[in-house]
């Protein structure tokens, strides 16, 4: 699977009594569609996964992939304590036709979480799992650190596509980079323009099951002629040789590591401000220094304040600045003061989408 461009990390929407509210995550699904993201992160950090039981998690997955255009990639968050529980969930996401799951490292057996438990666990869950992995470095969160040389290890497995590395350390980012480097090659599916194909595009429509519905005029003589659409044309794929994919998880460091060799980033401060991060990426991908320059130094204090330091409640809050519904975090994350949110409303002025 093609892992490339700007991801926004989503928000879960509650409602005030912290029940999930779906007619809200549809919302603001159908309106990250109507972007140039490349795709999604469906309960990542940002989406408060760890604050969401098994059948909340399933739900929000179906209904975010519901919602979601075709053509975005979608990755599901499914990080658990054991293998069997990460497993479970990948087969959730894979029934709901996401594109890859992002696998974290366990938290709670925190000493118990050696360099070969922790290899161990990714290669079980990738042996496994319907759908390709990309493992999740985020040490802020997770109290460990993915080496960089097991990382190295971890990219020869057939199921481990990538990584999201947001540890906020650009060396350790290009270390990753150059070290995987050699990781096996694989071909992937894109389209004719070279972007990814999701398994949601490839899915035949419920007017279309493998264009059994369309009915030739020839076939109707003598009979009452019946509306039909007509087949939809076939897909037009072509393939693309991808190695090991690393992307970042920090929006400071975002012009810096595409420069650097990495895939793309996913980040959490492009759930209130998709546009902004998007622009950095095309001005870098028309070889703009100087734009992306301007556009990476545009949302430098506001992602580092918004999403570093207020956390999810300030990311909620930017979206509903931003014309997402954000709402509030579930408890014990505490919400907001006047204070800080006029802070952010000052801070995204110039950011809006």
């Amino acid at each position: 699977m093609l892992i490339e461009g700007i991801f926004a990390a989503i928000t879960t929407p509650f409602y005030p009594d912290e029940r999930v509210y779906y007619r809200k995550l549809e919302a603001n699904v159908a309106r990250y569609s109507r972007s140039l993201l490349s795709g999604l992160i469906v309960l990542g950090s940002t989406g408060e996964a760890a604050e969401l039981d098994d059948t909340e998690t399933r739900e929000v997955f179906r209904v975010a992939a519901d919602a979601a255009a075709a053509e975005k990639v979608l990755v599901a968050g499914i990080g658990r304590e054991s293998v069997r529980a990460t497993i479970a969930l990948a087969e959730a996401a894979a029934e709901a036709r996401y594109d890859a799951v992002l696998v974290r490292t366990p938290t709670y057996y925190a000493p118990s979480m050696t360099p070969q438990a922790v290899a161990t666990y990714y290669r079980s869950v990738a042996d496994r799992s319907p759908l390709p992995v990309i493992l999740y470095n985020i040490p802020r969160f997770v109290p460990y650190k993915i080496p960089v040389e097991m990382v190295a290890e971890l990219a020869h497995h057939p199921n481990i596509i990538g990584i999201k590395d947001s540890s906020g350390d650009f060396n350790n980012l290009t270390a990753l980079i150059a070290t995987t480097q050699n990781a096996p090659r694989r071909t992937v599916t894109v389209t004719p323009v070279f972007e990814a194909v999701t398994a949601r595009m490839l899915k035949p429509t419920a007017a279309q099951p493998d264009q059994a519905t369309f009915v030739a005029a020839s076939d109707l003589a003598g009979g009452t002629a019946v509306a039909a659409a007509p087949p939809a044309p076939a897909l037009k794929t072509r393939t693309r040789e991808v190695g090991f994919q690393v992307l970042t998880g920090s929006a400071a460091i975002t012009l810096a590591a595409l420069e650097a060799g990495a895939a793309g980033a996913i980040l959490g401060f492009a759930a209130c401000a998709p546009q902004a991060c998007q622009e950095i990426y095309f001005a870098w991908k028309d070889h703009d220094q100087k734009l992306a320059a301007d556009k990476q130094q545009r949302i430098l204090a506001a992602s580092q304040r918004i999403v570093n330091e207020l956390g999810i409640n300030g990311v909620k809050y930017a979206c509903d600045f931003n014309g997402y519904y954000g709402g509030y975090a579930r408890r014990p994350l505490l919400p907001l003061v006047a204070s800080q949110k006029q802070e952010i409303e000052s801070l995204l002025a110039n950011i809006r989408n």
